[in-house]
């Protein structure tokens, strides 16, 4: 069993930033894949970035592309998202994911839902115009 809490969350006006932590507690957090994905009111959830184990493949969705940064620290058993220029779209519940059956070959991290199977609760990310 891998629990996953999410901090970080918060209201900002658009244009500032936030950092999403998510902490694992797990001793093999080093080879699990993990994501954040985001769900607003009426949508879907979606992925916004996930980071394979090693850290060196990415997955960004094009709405957050050059705006958010996936990160890692397999010390800590923390994944981050750094949040900058945030727009009020943004605004959703921001949830941490962790693929623990993770193809060590694989280079690309899952995008979709079903590929990861723990789940953090969310924090709250709200972007005021």
């Amino acid at each position: 069993q891998v629990q996953l809490v999410e901090s970080g969350g918060g209201l900002v006006q658009a244009g500032g930033s936030l950092r999403l932590s998510c902490a694992a507690s797990s001793r093999t957090f080093s080879r699990y894949g993990m994501g954040w994905f985001r769900q607003a009111p009426g949508r879907e959830r979606e992925c916004v970035a996930a980071l394979s184990r090693t850290g060196s493949g990415t997955y960004y969705a094009d709405s957050v592309k050059g705006r958010f940064t996936i990160s890692r620290d397999n010390a800590k058993n923390t994944v981050y998202l750094q949040m900058n220029s945030l727009k009020p779209e943004d605004t959703a519940v921001y949830h941490c994911a962790a693929d623990t059956d993770y193809d060590p070959m694989r280079v690309v991290p899952g995008t979709t839902t079903n590929e990861y199977d723990y789940w953090g609760q969310g924090t709250q990310v709200t972007v005021s115009s």
